[in-house]
Formats: C-alpha cells, sequence, structure tokens
C-alpha cells in the first residue's frame, strides 16, 4: 500500500462494502472514502475483503475482468478493463434458480469462460502461452451486482466494490480452443425470451483472449498469478441486461452453445416451501 492509501480509509470503505453485502442494503459510493481516482487503493480494499472471505473459509476458484465491452464501459462511463476474485459460493449451476434476495440490484451479461489446465505464472504471458494453458471454454452468464446504491459507480467503486461482481453460471459442455475462433463468435443474450443484448468476441477488448492475457500479466505482475484449474470469465460480449424477479434468461454463444439462468419470485419460493 503507497503511502497516500491510508490503512483506515481502505478498512472503512471494506467494512462499507462488507455491510451492504451482509444487509442486502445498498451502501452510499464509497469513492469519497479514499484518495480521488486511486485505483491502487481501490484494489487494496478489494483484496481486504477478499483476504477476509477466504480466512472465514471461501475457496478462491478464479478470476473475472470486467468493463471490456466498448459498451459496458459507455454504460458506466470508464475507459478501461478491471478485475475481480471470483469464490466458490459464487457459481450457480444450471437449473438451480437464483433465490430471491440474494443480490441487491442484479444485472447480467453473457460471457466467454476460459478453464485453466496449468499455471500462467510468467510476467510477460504470450498468446501461445495461454492457449497451451487453457483446457477448454464454456459459455457463461455473469450475473453483476453492486453493493452501491442505484450503481453510483465510478472506476474506484466497482473495483473496491470486488469489480461489481455477484453471481456466475457456467454451460456444461467444454469446448478446446482449437475448435473455436473466440474472436469472431457471435452472441445473443435473451430475457424471456425476447433478445435484450448481442454482441461479438471482438467486442471484448478486442477478443477474449486479449482479455485473459491482460489480467494473467497483471496478475502475474502483482505476484498473484492465474493458475491449474482457475476459471476466468473473460468480460461482456455485449451490454449488461436488468434482471428481476422471475426472469429468464439464455445467452447463445456461436461455437460454444448455450447457457441458461432463473431467477425465482418469492411467490414461487413461498410456494414451494
Amino acid at each position: 500500500m503507497s503511502a497516500h492509501e491510508p490503512a483506515d480509509a481502505v478498512t472503512e470503505a471494506a467494512a462499507v462494502l462488507a455491510e451492504a453485502a451482509r444487509t442486502g442494503v445498498p451502501s452510499a459510493p464509497v469513492r469519497s472514502l479514499l484518495p480521488e481516482g486511486d485505483i491502487e487503493a481501490a484494489y487494496a480494499v478489494q483484496r481486504l475483503n477478499a483476504e477476509r472471505g477466504i480466512a472465514a473459509g471461501r475457496r478462491l476458484v478464479g478470476r473475472k475482468i470486467g468493463l471490456t465491452s466498448p459498451a459496458v464501459q459507455r454504460q458506466l462511463g470508464v475507459d478501461r478493463p478491471d478485475f475481480g476474485a471470483l469464490f466458490a459460493d459464487m457459481a450457480v449451476p444450471e437449473g438451480q434458480p437464483i433465490a430471491p434476495g440474494r443480490l441487491l440490484q442484479p444485472k447480467v451479461e453473457a460471457e466467454v469462460a476460459l478453464v485453466l489446465g496449468t499455471d500462467l505464472p510468467h510476467r510477460d504471458p504470450t498468446v501461445a502461452d495461454l492457449l497451451r494453458a487453457t483446457a477448454f471454454a464454456l459459455p457463461a452468464l455473469e450475473i453483476v451486482d453492486s453493493r452501491v446504491a442505484g450503481w453510483d459507480i465510478t472506476l474506484v467503486d466497482t473495483v473496491a466494490d470486488n469489480a461489481s461482481c455477484g453471481l456466475y453460471v457456467l454451460g456444461g459442455t467444454p469446448v478446446p480452443l482449437d475448435r473455436v475462433d473466440l474472436r469472431s463468435v457471435t452472441m445473443s443474450l435473451t430475457r424471456n425470451g425476447e433478445t435484450v443484448s448481442e454482441g461479438t468476441g471482438a467486442d471484448c477488448l478486442g477478443s477474449p483472449l486479449t482479455a485473459a492475457l491482460w489480467l494473467a500479466t497483471a496478475l502475474a505482475g502483482l505476484g498473484d498469478p492465474l493458475r491449474a484449474g482457475d476459471t476466468v470469465l473473460t468480460g461482456a460480449l455485449g451490454p449488461m441486461a436488468v434482471a428481476a424477479e422471475g426472469d429468464a434468461f439464455t445467452a447463445h454463444i456461436e461455437g460454444l452453445g448455450t447457457v441458461s439462468t432463473t431467477f425465482a419470485s418469492a411467490a414461487t419460493e413461498g410456494a414451494a416451501a
């Protein structure tokens, strides 16, 4: 932590976000608690809450890349990607509805997920290194969420808030990278049967592989590289779509297949009980 990142400010911001997650009550933006525009301080907040989660028994299973789509960047008014941590308790199996109240203000985006077969420890990884290290790709839905009220976020807020990650859903049919050109894939996301987002692999920093390479380089530089078995959500292929109770989402990504999820309604949950 640098000299201009007071530990008490980082601790306070982390506590605010953790309390919002615990209570389900969104907080005010945390950017006012940190040095203006200080992304390093925001990552310190993210790391603190991640470390506390691991200490409490949560299992780190990968990373997510955010803000890779120009459309999503425009939605949030930022101009660079970020990353956050994925934990095992954030993974939702296909066919398991997302319970009401589990998230604060969810939105859904379709992505390409990569699952690594070997470590990527090099500080200057190449595309060839990434291709060799990746065991397979899957279609994925990331359910993004913000602990900040009304999605009133800047880059500092979203980085501190674990890159606004909530949950994620993976498709069930692994596809080796030699069977799909991730740059040229097309994506269509539907909500209750109506198309709400479209895009291509090229809309994700030019290619999902480019996004994953950016992440591998950033993490290796921090001394915390991607490891075998890690899941990497490479970033949205199109705009986010707001989710509400009762909604059903399906993403089709050419060459990778489909992945779906549903948001249970309180009435349905009550009837099931």
